[in-house]
């Protein structure tokens, strides 16, 4: 056996290196043997198995420890090409590195080595004197502390300790770090607020604009590039309109408006025409509104108002007040605001509650519509009781349905018998577009304002013939009229408004003559022309006075006929 100790080279020559170890990889870790750490393993029968540093633990119960390099020597164990730089411990003793090695190959030299910052130092392992040999079926050692190995000082590496104040530094990197996040955030936070600020106040500004251009209110743009409804000419603007006549079948006369709706521009309109609006009938003779509808029919009048206004009327509506009052009913009853005390007209005795209210949102039942709608108090001309059936028609439509269905279910649960070419599914429709404008508050009355001899003006034909209508106002020639001046001599004032009214509905020009400075008991109807004389009967025919009374004689200036009220005169009966 050769002199030095066979590490398993098998005979081909010794090499004075033993087992320390395995490292993490299962492979052995040497370390340099001198002559008498050989001679000791050679004498006491080396087991390789058994190696296990500072353990103290023999598997195989041989009794012997190898022996442990002595750092003072200056022997430093030989470098294992193979072993890492931390070799694994699988068992936890803290078993590092040899001290010798050398990554380059060079030997270590002795004596303390300097240390790296932040690198593990390498302290070799000082095992304890090893144990004596154990009986048989003796455990081995149990390791002290609980089951803590025992461990030297010099087991262990330490990694070189931070500096006291390294904790305040990372406390204090954190917060700025930290804070400088906060920041950033509260900066990306402005910045998206500010940007939605932006978008806001950039659609708001076009939807402003887009507005504007659509009413046609964008200073600086012309009517030809404004919005739909206002680009569309006045005239060719698309109107469904239908002629409506209210027939007082309790005291006689009618009251005459049109409904208008306008399609393009989505307004509706409610005109009030007076009954001494000048037509020309179909033989061109001049006539006024309510004696057209008295003897023309519904087909003549509604060609003779579309010639004057110069718009095409679709159909007419024969309203009388028995329907007027079971329309309101059916509706619901109306709230408008009323303008006078009308009182019950089935009152026996003055002096009765009033039938309807003056005052602001008062509403009315179909009874008290239909009073209110027909109602002209002393002294008012005939205007003031065309108004109030406009306010009539005006709160009923905005009680009557929307919807065409249930419209056209309360049209014909009137009953009644409409002219041609009028239908209750047409007028149902028809009333429910008006129903819906007039709750949006697109809707309006307007009086179309007529002359005393019943022509229309050009300031007529601006405000309403042509806005409202579209059309061209085309009144007959004033002078084919017969002109009548009324004196009152009967002392009741109203007498003359009466007959102003009747001979205007008559087709006949009234002409103010004042009143006389005394009462008179009979009237007279006086011409001054052979030719003139048949218009005078005409007259008195129109105001309910005898034959007897038409005379030649002075006719006031500008008239052809002069007529002086007496106390024969009955207002009831014309």
């Amino acid at each position: 056996m050769n002199d030095r100790y066979d590490t398993g080279n098998g005979g081909y020559g010794a090499d004075p290196y033993e087992i320390v170890g395995y490292d993490e990889y299962g492979r052995p870790v040497y370390q340099q043997v001198t002559a008498q750490q050989a001679q000791h393993t050679q004498q006491a029968g080396y087991d390789p198995y058994a190696q296990q540093q500072g353990y103290g633990y023999d598997p195989y119960a041989t009794g012997q420890q190898p022996p442990v390099p002595s750092y003072d020597s200056g022997q430093q164990p030989a470098y294992d090409p193979y072993a890492a730089q931390n070799p694994y411990d699988p068992y936890g003793t803290g078993t590092q590195q040899v001290p010798g090695h050398d990554p380059y190959g060079q030997a270590a030299t002795s004596g303390q080595q300097p240390r790296v910052a932040g690198q593990t130092a390498h302290i070799p392992h000082q095992p304890g004197p090893a144990p004596g040999p154990r009986e048989p079926g003796e455990r081995p050692a149990e390791p002290r502390d609980g089951g803590e190995r025992d461990h030297r000082t010099g087991q262990f590496a330490f990694v070189e300790d931070p500096d006291g104040d390294s904790e305040d530094v990372i406390d204090w990197l954190n917060f700025t770090e930290n804070r400088t996040e906060r920041r950033e955030e509260a900066r990306r936070r402005a910045r998206s607020r500010l940007v939605a600020l932006v978008v806001v106040l950039a659609l708001v500004a076009v939807g402003g604009v887009g507005y504007l251009w659509y009413a046609g209110k964008l200073p600086g743009l012309s009517s030809a590039a404004a919005g739909p409804g206002a680009a569309t000419p006045v005239g060719a603007q698309k109107r469904d309109v239908i002629v409506v006549h209210l027939h007082n079948t309790d005291k006689g006369g009618t009251s005459t408006a049109l409904l208008v709706d306008n399609t393009t521009t989505k307004q509706g309109s409610t005109v009030l025409l007076p009954n001494n609006l000048a037509l020309s009938d179909d033989s061109g003779a001049t006539t006024t509104l309510a004696k057209s509808v008295d003897g023309d029919g519904s087909s003549g009048t509604r060609d003779q108002l579309g010639t004057v206004l110069g718009t095409n009327i679709q159909a007419t509506w024969r309203l009388d007040t028995p329907y007027l009052q079971n329309l309101v009913d059916l509706v619901g009853n109306i709230d408008i605001d009323t303008n006078a005390d009308v009182p019950d007209p089935t009152a026996k005795k003055a002096g009765a509650e009033p039938l309807v209210h003056k005052g602001s949102q008062q509403t009315l039942s179909g009874k008290m519509a239909v009073a209110y709608a027909t109602y002209r108090a002393p002294g008012e001309n005939e205007n003031a009781q065309l108004e109030r059936f406009g306010q009539v028609m005006q709160g009923t439509l905005r009680k009557l349905s929307s919807d065409p269905s249930a419209a056209i279910t309360t049209v014909q649960t009137l009953a009644q018998i409409l002219d041609p070419p009028l239908t209750d599914k047409d007028l149902g429709t028809f009333l429910a577009k008006l129903s819906d404008l007039a709750k949006s508050g697109d809707y309006k009355t307007a009086l179309l304002p007529v002359q005393t001899d019943g022509t229309l003006s050009a300031k007529t034909s601006d405000s309403v013939v042509k806005d409202i209508l579209g059309g061209t106002a085309k009144s007959p020639d004033a002078g084919s009229a017969v002109r009548v001046s009324v004196q009152n001599a009967t002392g009741v004032k109203d007498d003359t408004e009466k007959a102003r009214v009747v001979l205007l509905n008559g087709g006949f020009t009234f002409l103010e003559g004042g009143s006389a400075t005394g009462t008179q008991a009979v009237s007279k109807v006086l011409y001054s022309g052979a030719s003139a004389q048949r218009n005078a009967t005409e007259v008195a025919k129109t105001l309910g006075l005898p034959s007897s009374s038409v005379a030649k004689g002075t006719v006031s200036s500008g008239a052809d006929v002069s007529v002086v009220l007496g106390l024969d005169y009955k207002p009831s009966a014309s």
